[in-house]
């Protein structure tokens, strides 16, 4: 049984960050010190073993007025933030990401706290490397207006800057499993404000398979639906294009209802 379970989690890569670097970024974000999250990805990514195996190489982003959106979940002894700093790693551009605000940590006897302090500590990580904070997934009632006034904020940053690169997981929250998930009402509508606002999208496919870390670039495209639909009905199915198109870079097992 032993053997079994050793087995089984040493076909995942060793996922370690490198010596020094977690340090100074605690610092940091203690002294609200600005910080390039492209490099510090890079060192991180360096860090795995085995290397990142990347397909797609071809379709990553050299100039902005793009989205880049990936697919998103954890599990014991993997965070969601090595999605970030794969994909930020291999881009040369630096990448405004969009991160939740908050962990929510449901049922557990610690949230009331555990959720004040990643509020907390969450700020301070956008502050210290430029991104914008997100309410967490699902949606709240508590949060509509958090929740709008950080999609202005976002849509004030694409005015701004032309040329910028968005890093986006629609799924926006941990699923049980790796296998990809509906996004929550809404991520579809903020979607096609980018693409109006002029912003192509890049699908990623993040997964573990065969003992190694990989990523799949897809091919730009412009994210758009049918004009003769309700404001529902242009949110999931621009929602349903996002899924689908990130679906395609991932093995079939994956994929689930967007297969």
């Amino acid at each position: 049984m032993h053997q079994t379970l050793r087995d089984f989690f040493m076909n995942y890569p060793d996922y370690s960050y490198p010596l020094g670097l977690f340090a100074r970024v605690a610092l940091d974000v203690v002294f609200l010190r600005h910080r390039d999250f492209h490099q510090d990805a890079k060192a991180c990514i360096e860090n795995i073993n085995p290397p990142l195996q990347v397909l797609g190489k071809e379709n990553i982003p050299r100039q902005g007025s793009c989205v880049l959106t990936v697919n998103h979940y954890h599990r014991p002894g993997f965070g969601a933030q090595w999605f970030a700093l794969a994909i930020a790693a291999l881009v040369p551009i630096n990448i405004h990401w969009i991160i939740t605000g908050e962990f929510t940590y449901p049922g557990k006897w610690y949230q009331p706290f555990g959720a004040l302090g990643s509020r907390i500590l969450l700020k301070r990580i956008a502050y210290i490397y430029g991104f914008t904070t997100m309410p967490p997934m699902p949606p709240r009632p508590k949060d509509v207006g958090a929740r709008a006034a950080s999609v202005r904020a976002v849509l004030e940053k694409v005015r701004g800057m032309p040329d910028l690169v968005l890093g986006l997981a629609p799924e926006g929250h941990d699923p049980a499993s790796e296998v990809l998930t509906p996004p929550a009402s809404g991520v579809g509508r903020f979607g096609l404000l980018l693409s109006r606002a002029g912003l192509q999208f890049v699908p990623v496919g993040a997964y573990e398979m065969d003992g190694a870390f990989h990523l799949h670039f897809g091919k730009r495209y412009t994210l758009s639906v049918e004009n003769d639909l309700s404001a529902d009905e242009k949110d999931t199915s621009a929602a349903q294009t996002m899924m689908k198109c990130i679906a395609c870079l991932l093995p079939s097992h994956l994929r689930g209802e967007f297969a």
